[in-house]
């Protein structure tokens, strides 16, 4: 039984991850702040799927319509070699019935947006960079500056892939000798990406853009070590992404140049720029019968939304201790080849607020228990998804193995698609304290234990006020 007790709860990054987190303890009445080291939203990124395992959500939040209106149906992807001969497509139709929800393209920026608006104002703090973390009993501490700090009941890491949360809870750790030696060995990857959204185009220009339907398009590099794809919008823009397949002495040099940088994962403006020219000659398809390449795309993409990073991929063990806990990136970074990365980062958010909304008290026994819980929740759910993504990368891999994959995953009988997604979309979390979404599917969901117990307590205080 809840106490009412609310935590405090201290967000540090205001990514996808961090905002729903917000956004969700607003819908709950738990205190939070959320703390953002840049001065103002910085918009970039690409396209990114989204399908039946957030949906449910997105009504209970109230904001499914409205995505409806800002994203692309995705009915299939379609393949070509670099000389555009097409390969059979994968058709995402059958979706609908397995789950009740099909696939939509939504620009990442218009996503965020989306989900920034449910998040007051006054509760996101800008340009705070977290220079220390102190942790007492019974309360831990922020420290932005030398005058200005924070207290709180919990903190939540949700501040990606090289996470100063995770850093300074790790090196804690690792002094008292409980860290596991997998948690502190280096980010693994082997690709670096270049990505960004053109500005809304001219359909007579690009008739594509005029689709009701997101265009999916990958061409698949032949003797070149790159994969680049492009997606159009409902905004009527082209989002494209360029994936450069890095050898051990690429993947050593972008390593070194990485730690050369101060943005982690991000390598700023020229880098970007050089990886623009070196790519700009390659061939696109956007199925209108003329001969295109990434440089018309290149030249109708703002320079700040232009980017390149670096496609880490590992899955920590450790995602907690003390008032600690991490989330999203922070605590597994996922290749965006299945399209996981971002929703397993919303679907920690809705596991992490169910328990938030439903902690009895804000002792230190209370605390780490919820933790033990998310992490059981979330811990085998995300290691699938990653194990998942590893197998779909191979279809845009090079080599004999990336062909296999390839020919393999293409020729599959629509029967066993409808296998490969049911396995993959019966994780459809909601939040147990809004009224649950019921939908018409032939493979039900799996009520998490984090929804139960929310939902367990949101019908015990329906009834407490009932009853008054």
């Amino acid at each position: 039984m809840s106490t009412g007790e609310k935590p405090a709860v201290l967000i540090v990054g205001a990514g996808l991850g961090g905002i729903m987190l917000g956004a969700l303890l607003e819908k709950s009445n738990v205190p939070y702040v959320i703390f953002e080291r840049t001065t103002s939203v910085k918009p970039l990124g690409s396209a990114m799927s989204v399908g039946p395992n957030v949906m449910p959500i997105f009504q209970q939040l109230g904001i499914y319509d409205e995505f409806l209106t800002i994203s692309n149906p995705l009915n299939d992807l379609t393949y070509f070699s670099e000389d555009m001969k097409e390969y059979k497509p994968i058709d995402h139709r059958p979706v609908q019935g397995v789950a009740g929800y099909g696939y939509r393209v939504v620009a990442r920026p218009m996503l965020y947006g989306l989900l920034l608006r449910l998040v007051p104002e006054q509760n996101i703090l800008y340009g705070r960079r977290v220079l220390n973390i102190s942790e007492d009993y019974d309360k831990v501490t922020v420290h932005i500056t030398k005058h200005e700090s924070y207290e709180g009941d919990i903190i939540v890491g949700a501040d990606g892939a090289y996470s100063a949360v995770r850093q300074r809870m790790y090196q804690q750790l690792k002094a008292k000798g409980e860290l596991p030696k997998t948690d502190f060995e280096e980010l693994p990857f082997s690709y670096t990406c270049l990505l960004g959204q053109t500005r809304p185009l001219s359909p007579e220009e690009f008739p594509c853009v005029d689709n009701s339907y997101c265009q999916f398009n990958t061409i698949l590099g032949t003797n070149k070590p790159y994969t680049w794809v492009t997606l159009s919008t409902a905004q009527k823009t082209l989002c494209w992404m360029v994936v450069h397949h890095l050898d051990r002495k690429a993947s050593k040099e972008a390593t070194e140049q990485r730690f050369r940088t101060s943005e982690n994962s991000e390598w700023g403006a020229y880098p970007a720029q050089t990886m623009c020219n070196e790519t700009r000659d390659f061939p696109i398809q956007l199925n209108d019968g003329m001969q295109r390449t990434l440089g018309e795309l290149y030249d109708r993409t703002p320079a700040e939304q232009i980017s390149k990073i670096m496609l880490e991929e590992k899955v920590f063990d450790t995602w907690y201790s003390g008032r600690t806990v991490l989330l999203g990136d922070a605590c597994h970074k996922i290749h965006p080849s299945s399209g996981q990365g971002g929703i397993t980062a919303i679907h920690d958010a809705i596991a992490l607020a169910n328990l938030l909304y439903a902690l009895p008290s804000c002792t230190s026994e209370e605390v780490t228990k919820i933790f033990e819980e998310y992490r059981a929740e979330r811990f085998p759910v995300v290691k699938h998804a990653f194990k998942f993504a590893q197998l779909i990368k191979q279809l845009v891999a090079v080599g004999i193995v990336g062909a296999i994959t390839f020919h393999v995953f293409t020729h599959l009988p629509k029967w066993l698609w409808k296998v490969v997604f049911a396995s993959n979309l019966r994780s459809r979390p909601q939040v147990g304290f809004l009224p649950e979404i019921k939908s018409e599917c032939t493979v039900a969901p799996i009520d998490s234990p984090s929804f139960i117990k929310a939902k367990a307590v949101y019908e015990e205080t329906l009834q407490r006020v009932a009853s008054v």
